[in-house]
């Protein structure tokens, strides 16, 4: 199907649902959606889904390469909106440690746990950037999550149960230059972990979320990947919505899972043919094909990025993994954890795969989340006990689980207090692998191994930066400054005694203010406009999640995207 009627098909696509939602007025697009047996067809109008499709993964030569030492496989496995809390590692688990994660939990206590690790972004896709291009993506103006106009003219409209004392605005001065979602994509200029890779001979493979670029030339193929396995888009269904071996949880009060219920399809595609129907749950089918894909290149150095979409929404479990949960009697938290149940079983395959190929203690496996839990899913603890969300700079939307495990070089049992973040990534596997770093560009992140392996005892950085908007915020040492709405307010915090930022300093603390400002500044000022404008700002509550109703005492911080 060409382009243009790809793009006659959105703008039908986006009157339906613009239609659609001023004719339920109160009634939740959920409800419409539902009613009209829409479930998954807007989303198949463009291309139909094939049913189940066999993936025939490229093979490595039946034996290694006896005349060279052979670099370390890299894996980089991540998790999707995975809260601090969500594992059992640092004491919690879901339902007060009924879900116990004790694969996840492996790779730290095998390796080295980063107690202050961060992710790049406070949201999917420029978390995401960060990671696999080892620069701030605001750097080359990847700053919002893509999204299409009509999600985000329904998430700023959206009739919410909460009385807002400060509402939100969808920025229609911005309209007119807002890009198609197909061309809200990484810069081709950005050089890709796997293009890196390649010069050391590795083998690339990326299986579940990209989120990256949807439009030609971005795919993951187009960015150094010789095999992708997933959905390009920033989410996917996990199995059919009818399906009677699986247990939901819709989220009414939230304008995000009105989308996505109605609009995702559970689907993967394998390169760039048709898209299919996976032959089980999504979380359990990437981990079988993982193992697939391990076994398929055990005689090659490979480097594997292992995207889980898991347990971000929609909120969708295998029936026998909740009624293992019995003990957790609040529904959608008993639904959540079962997610994390599969995602933790799939880590386990990986490892095991990795032992049976006799190639374990030669793989350098990272483990972490892209951003910390959403308050969209409307549970209290996910980033207990760190304040604040995914959508915030407050610590529980950047503090994340980060492990790195590699059995020849790290040594079992290890922790790394000072901070480091995903950026940190890229460099690190370059490293890993003997390839450098490119020289043409300001590269952000640093090779975290000598710090790990105690060979050098500075901090790895002097700070480090996040944005979204007018939304600014830095940590320098134990201090941690953000600014947000156009009013600059700022919130400082000393982590140090403060680790979970319950105490604000900014009228104390006058010379630490002064001096993160100017970090801020000097440190965000060859960053490059965002490559579309923002559509929607709102505020975003630290202490409530999306289903607890607020008061006036409640001060948010301003999100754009």
């Amino acid at each position: 199907m060409g382009r243009l009627s790809k793009k006659l098909i959105a703008g039908a696509l986006s009157l339906v649902i613009v239609i659609g939602l001023l004719y339920v007025n109160r009634t939740s697009l959920m409800t419409w959606a539902v009613a009209q047996g829409a479930m998954g067809y807007l989303a198949t109008l463009a291309e139909p889904i094939l049913s189940t499709q066999p993936v025939d993964w490229q093979t490595s030569p039946p034996a290694p390469d006896a005349t060279t030492d052979r670099p370390p496989n890299i894996i980089v496995i991540l998790a999707d909106d995975l809260g601090w809390n969500d594992i059992s590692f640092y004491g919690g688990g879901v339902g007060d440690g009924a879900v116990q994660t004790p694969n996840i939990d492996r790779i730290a206590a095998e390796g080295v746990h980063f107690s202050n690790g961060y992710a790049g972004n406070a949201t999917c896709a420029p978390s995401r950037a960060a990671l696999l291009t080892g620069r701030y993506p605001t750097r080359y103006g990847f700053e919002f999550t893509p999204a299409p106009a009509v999600f985000m003219r329904m998430v700023a409209s959206f009739e919410s149960h909460r009385e807002e004392p400060h509402p939100g605005f969808f920025l229609e001065e911005n309209l007119a230059e807002f890009p198609d979602i197909e061309e809200q994509s990484v810069p081709v200029s950005e050089i890709f972990l796997p293009e890196l890779l390649a010069d050391g001979g590795y083998h690339s493979m990326i299986l579940g979320k990209w989120h990256l670029g949807e439009n030609e030339g971005h795919a993951p193929n187009d960015q150094g990947f010789d095999e992708f396995l997933g959905f390009l888009p920033g989410a996917a269904m996990f199995a059919e919505f009818d399906d009677p071996e699986m247990v939901k949880s819709i989220q009414a009060f939230d304008p995000i899972d009105q989308f996505l219920w109605p609009n995702l399809t559970f689907a993967v595609r394998y390169n760039k043919d048709q898209h299919f129907a996976p032959d089980e749950y999504m979380t359990d089918y990437l981990s079988t094909q993982a193992v697939r894909a391990i076994e398929a290149n055990k005689h090659r150095p490979f480097f594997m990025y292992l995207s889980f979409n898991a347990p971000h929404t929609p909120l969708h479990a295998k029936k026998s993994d909740y009624v293992g949960l019995s003990v957790i009697s609040n529904h959608t938290e008993r639904v959540y954890g079962a997610m994390i149940v599969s995602l933790d079983r799939g880590i386990g395959r990986v490892m095991a795969a990795l032992e049976a190929a006799g190639i374990d203690d030669n793989t350098l496996i990272i483990f972490s989340s892209d951003n910390g839990g959403a308050h969209y899913v409307g549970l209290s603890d996910l980033n207990a006990p760190y304040r604040g969300w995914k959508m915030t700079f407050f610590e529980g939307g950047t503090h994340v689980p980060f492990f790195m495990r590699w059995p020849d070089r790290i040594e079992a049992g290890s922790e790394y207090q000072r901070p480091v973040t995903h950026i940190d990534i890229f460099s690190t596997a370059a490293a890993a692998a003997d390839v450098a770093v490119p020289a043409d560009r300001e590269i952000d992140g640093v090779d975290l191994l000598p710090f790990v392996n105690g060979k050098v005892s500075d901090d790895p950085h002097e700070a480090i930066f996040w944005r979204t908007g007018t939304y600014r915020t830095v940590r320098s040492g134990d201090w941690k400054l953000q600014l947000s709405d156009p009013d600059e307010t700022p919130f400082l915090f000393n982590l140090a005694v403060d680790p979970t930022e319950q105490h604000n300093l900014a009228a104390s603390e006058q010379e630490q203010l002064n001096r993160l400002k100017r970090l801020i500044e000097t440190g965000m000022s060859d960053w490059s406009v965002p490559l579309r404008p923002p559509l929607v700002t709102g505020p975003q509550y630290p202490d409530k999640h999306l289903d607890e109703p607020l008061e006036e005492t409640d001060v948010p911080v301003y999100w754009y995207n």
